[in-house]
């Protein structure tokens, strides 16, 4: 695929994404207020009618004819009024609608991933179609009896009656006025002709153009069906513009197997000239007025300049995330170099004046790269929204297999997070959500009656802003966590690492996201194979950030997230160890402290511990770890730092504190991957001041690597 393509593609899947975000949020808000708005309904359809346009255009036949089928059927829904449907209707429309959006997204998925897309959907458009007959034949007749009538008159169609509306010669129709006829014929076996015609006539009188049809009672009458199988439907124009223009429209409809202009001869002049009055008073009878083509041709045109003359203000981009991670890196080595020359030590030979004046535009230069590293890192934020309202969905789908009735309360949409950790978090928020619905809400009602609780549960999610991080939580009011049951079912899975005595309330809950553990009993399409919270854990400590749980039994559980802003720039304490630096996250400092022998205790296996607020807690010395040379071997001599992540928390021995810095976040060179310096504490780098290069720690992998090694 070539540069064009690509960008076409990556626009595409921008677009059509976006669309079906929106139209599940709208979906989950109708149903919710068990109705449809009539803006809702066109808003529908242009969703349907732009996804059908993109995808037709990238060649995407399953996604063009899906998006088609649902575009007939809200051209329907828009032209009758929503209103139109009973109440049944419309619970089935948005279990269909629900349906139809898995549908798309699952084949937009596929384009993602590179897969072949479905070529078989038939079976989903019958649906579809199924569904929009049984709403046009609600008026009270049956399907049954509008076969029966629809077969008499392709009968009698075939035995030279006339058709309905038609000339009883079966010419064309009776229209007096009319200067030209437009004949279209429907591609054959396409199924309720005459909603398709009227759809295509709808669609050419959205265009300003004014003309008549026939058969007249299209809509409405299932008897019309046969005649335009047969013969086709016309259009009656005053004017042979108007019809060149409807012409060239009906080039762009679909259902249409081809069409003609039949032109009406005119009558030889007389020499007499009143001819159009009389004209006009014959047709006065008849109701009809006949006017002239130049008083027929101006009419679509005021309202087309109109449109023409509004104002069309774009004030959004969409700007691919490479282009954006490119201008990151710049501004990062635009900082990084600033401060390597406001360092340089050829500064020292500047006479005091122009000393002076170099700091004074080195202090504008910092404040303007501070503003530029900003809105760079402010390009990248976009609102967690997104990921809110999706809960939604999920939220619906298993209230309605689960049989509970809960509502889901968002705080905090607009709060703003890296668009890289955004896409991380969702399949966490998601696990989460469907663990508040599965384990947390109690399955009867009355449990939660007779607990004193609203029969209807509820989960809240929200985000909020700290100085560095975001923080998520999710709670629900359900029937919470029971520490015992959990170590009991930890203990049968063999799972425990020590004895059940020693495991504190909170290590307790903290087994729940442990592999393989599941309080299940049986596997259902939620829950019960024991993969979900681990995996949750995982994704969010590889983004830089910490989960944790609470749980009150009979009261509820609440899952907390805390999430650095961006892995782009860290705040971290530079820290030396021999001659190597090292940069740790402070997020996961919590005391940098000096601690004397005789605080020092072993373990069984000799291992180096200290006592910290009432818990012992073991030593890694950094340079045993990493094997670097240094003097200071001596625990008085140096500096102990517990370090935190998650669940886990140890002391680390370095040799000094530099001093804390705000960072850019590096990868390491791709050559090196084959090290997996991950598993071994190593996050990423940074480059200093003086250009030399600050190992990153990544405290988890630490904690694993360090501990498994003594």
């Amino acid at each position: 695929m070539d540069n064009g393509m690509e960008s076409m593609l990556d626009t595409y899947l921008f677009e059509t994404n976006s669309l079906l975000d929106n139209l599940d949020e709208m979906l989950v808000k109708d149903e919710k207020l068990g109705d449809f708005s009539s803006d809702d309904v066109n808003e529908i359809f242009r969703i349907m009618h732009t996804i059908k346009g993109s995808s037709a255009m990238m060649e995407f036949g399953s996604l063009s004819s899906i998006a088609h089928h649902i575009e007939d059927l809200f051209f329907y829904i828009r032209d009758k009024g929503i209103d139109s449907l009973s109440s049944q209707h419309k619970k089935e429309l948005f279990n269909l609608m629900f349906r139809s959006e898995d549908c798309l997204r699952g084949q937009v998925e596929k384009v993602e991933s590179g897969e072949p897309l479905d070529t078989d959907m038939d079976a989903f458009a019958s649906e579809i179609n199924n569904f929009l007959k049984k709403i046009s034949n609600a008026d009270g007749s049956s399907a049954d009896n509008g076969g029966a009538q629809q077969e008499d008159a392709a009968a009698k169609a075939k035995a030279g009656a006339p058709a309905p509306g038609g000339s009883a010669d079966g010419n064309l129709p009776a229209d007096p006025s009319a200067v030209c006829f437009i004949h279209v014929f429907l591609d054959e076996g396409i199924g309720m002709e005459n909603l398709r015609a009227f759809m295509i006539i709808n669609s050419l009188k959205e265009c300003e153009l004014d003309f008549r049809y026939y058969p007249e009672n299209m809509e409405s009458n299932p008897d019309s069906c046969a005649s335009i199988i047969e013969d086709g439907f016309y259009m009656a124009f005053d004017s042979e513009e108007m019809a060149s223009r409807a012409g060239d429209l009906l080039c762009t409809q679909n259902h249409i197997r081809s069409y003609e202009l039949v032109t009406i001869p005119e009558p030889e002049p007389e020499p007499v000239a009143p001819e159009p009055d009389k004209a006009a008073a014959a047709a006065e009878p008849a109701g009809q007025a006949v006017p002239s083509a130049s008083e027929a041709a101006p009419k679509p045109q005021a309202p087309a300049k109109q449109h023409q003359g509004t104002p069309v203000k774009q004030n959004l981009i969409s700007v691919n995330i490479m282009k954006l991670d490119d201008l990151q890196a710049i501004v990062g080595e635009i900082v990084i170099t600033e401060s390597m020359v406001t360092s340089a030590p050829e500064l020292n030979q500047l006479n005091r004046d122009a000393y002076d004046n170099f700091m004074k535009s080195a202090r504008q230069l910092r404040k303007l790269t501070d503003d530029l590293q900003d809105i760079a890192m402010s390009l990248r934020m976009v609102p967690i929204s997104g990921v809110f309202q999706k809960m939604n969905r999920i939220v619906r789908d298993m209230k309605q297999k689960l049989g509970k009735d809960v509502r889901l309360t968002l705080i905090g949409e607009d709060t703003e997070i890296d668009k890289t950790i955004v896409d991380s978090i969702q399949d966490p928020i998601m696990h989460m959500v469907r663990n508040a619905m599965d384990h947390g809400i109690e399955d009867d009602a009355n449990d939660r009656v007779r607990a004193g609780k609203n029969p209807q549960g509820e989960i809240i999610l929200s985000a909020s802003h700290t100085s560095s991080e975001v923080v998520i939580t999710i709670s629900d009011d359900g029937k919470g966590m029971d520490p015992e049951k959990l170590l009991a079912k930890a203990k049968e899975r063999g799972i425990l690492t020590k004895p059940e005595s020693e495991y504190s309330r909170k290590e307790a809950l903290g087994l729940v996201m442990l592999p393989g553990f599941s309080t299940n009993q049986t596997v259902t399409e939620f829950s019960g194979r024991g993969v979900g919270m681990d995996v949750v854990k995982k994704n969010v400590e590889s983004v830089g950030g910490v989960v944790s749980l609470s749980s009150e039994l009979g009261k509820g559980t609440t899952f907390l997230m805390k999430i650095p802003l961006t892995l782009a720039i860290m705040d971290g304490m530079k820290v030396t160890v021999g001659t190597s630096i090292f940069t740790i996250p402070i997020a996961n400092i919590r005391q940098s402290f000096k601690i004397l022998t005789e605080e020092i205790i072993r373990d069984e296996n000799g291992s180096e511990m200290v006592e910290r607020m009432g818990s012992f807690y073991p030593i890694v010395r950094l340079h045993q770890f990493y094997g670097i040379d240094t003097e200071v071997t001596n625990l008085e001599d140096g500096i102990v730092m517990w370090i935190e992540s998650s669940d886990r928390s140890f002391c680390l021995f370095v040799d000094d504190l530099i001093g804390e810095q705000q960072v850019v976040v590096k990868p390491l060179p791709a050559f090196l991957n084959s090290f997996e310096l991950k598993s071994f504490g190593i996050g990423g780098c940074t480059i200093l001041g003086d250009g030399n290069i600050s190992i990153i720690l990544d405290v988890p992998s630490l904690h694993s690597a360090a501990l498994e090694n003594m």
